[in-house]
């Protein structure tokens, strides 16, 4: 009977520290996210900036920040979409943020902001666009950025605004890339996994040495490690889409790779995947492309913009592509082996 009393008294020991244990954890762990973020509120609209503290945003600059933030206007949009609107909001001659302002009009969009902001506050890379912080209020959400001062890339390849840039191929190689590492470590770094959903060439930005950023993940999608893909309603945007996704609706990192095939393929033509000759022709950037070289003409694939180029270069982005876009995900690269594949190009070319 003793013996049961000190065994008894052992457990209870032990299930006792544990749970001290945890308690204190979640402290600390509590405290230590306080820490990584400043929160300023806004009596006046009743609303909550929340900046990260890699930020290094003081409290007089946040402040600032809030009150900038409320007197945006139509003036300050540098881009739009079906998932928000973007402004530019500059703060003093040396400190500018891109806020994406989001409408909530749905419990699910409420719960896509919120998973966004998990997703995205603790993703350094940089060729991942940086999450400086968010404005939280009753009728809409702000995400505050980092500004990428050259804008999109479907930007500078089809001039939507502002005058055009012509990229010569190095600058287009890099940009290929700079924007396969960012969507590789979405792919493999990240915990959980990321799976992006919209990888379109209007969603990669390019900063100020015109180095590619993967940006806007108001449709990401977190993926379990021990999982291979999750169930969502179709969305993303028209020519970029897996084939797979319209008919199993189930979002995988295998379907971002053939979003980016189609981004190398513009990359390579210069045309975008919405070109209005495919949508009279009934056909898209991809079949079409593929017509065209197989008729043995690839000199009228290539962009004209494109005056001088290694024609083994661009082959070879031409088969990276091609894996890419297989029919069949499984025979897809992943992202990683897509890395790899592109940086060997300049190995052999300087070999």
């Amino acid at each position: 009977m003793g013996n049961s009393k000190v065994v008894a008294l052992y457990i209870t020991i032990c299930v006792v520290s544990f749970v001290v244990s945890k308690i204190i954890m979640a402290i600390l762990c509590y405290r230590r996210c306080r820490r990584k973020q400043m929160v300023v509120q806004d009596s006046l609209s009743g609303g909550t900036l929340v900046m990260f503290k890699s930020s290094k945003m003081d409290t007089l600059k946040s402040n600032m920040l809030l009150k900038k933030t409320m007197k945006l206007t139509n003036k300050d949009i540098i881009g739009s979409g079906g998932y928000g609107t973007v402004y530019k909001l500059t703060i003093d001659e040396s400190t500018s943020f891109a806020v994406k302002r989001l409408n909530r009009i749905s419990a699910e969009q409420d719960r896509g902001f919120e998973r966004e902001l998990v997703a995205m506050g603790d993703i350094k890379h940089r060729n991942i666009v940086t999450l400086h912080g968010y404005y939280s209020t009753n009728h809409y959400n702000l995400l505050i950025y980092e500004l990428m001062p050259n804008g999109s890339l479907d930007q500078v390849l089809h001039g939507k605004s502002g005058p055009r840039k012509v990229l010569d191929w190095p600058s287009r190689y890099k940009i290929a890339v700079l924007a396969a590492r960012g969507l590789s470590y979405l792919h493999h770094d990240c915990i959980p996994h990321v799976i992006h959903r919209d990888i379109k060439s209007s969603n990669i930005l390019l900063d100020h040495n015109m180095e590619a950023r993967v940006s806007d993940f108001g449709l990401a999608t977190l993926m379990e490690p021990d999982k291979t893909h999750v169930s969502t309603l179709v969305a993303g945007t028209f020519g970029y889409l897996a084939p797979e996704y319209f008919d199993t609706g189930k979002a995988t990192a295998k379907g971002d790779v053939y979003s980016f095939g189609v981004v190398l393929l513009e990359l390579l033509t210069g045309r975008k995947p919405t070109d209005e000759s495919f949508l009279e022709e009934g056909t898209k950037l991809v079949t079409w492309v593929k017509a065209v070289v197989q008729e043995k003409r690839e000199e009228y694939v290539v962009d004209r913009n494109l005056e001088e180029f290694p024609i083994e270069e661009i082959n070879h982005v031409f088969t990276i592509a091609w894996m890419c876009l297989e029919a069949e995900p499984c025979i897809r690269p992943t992202m990683a082996e897509v890395v790899k594949m592109l940086e060997q190009i300049k190995v052999n070319a300087l070999a």
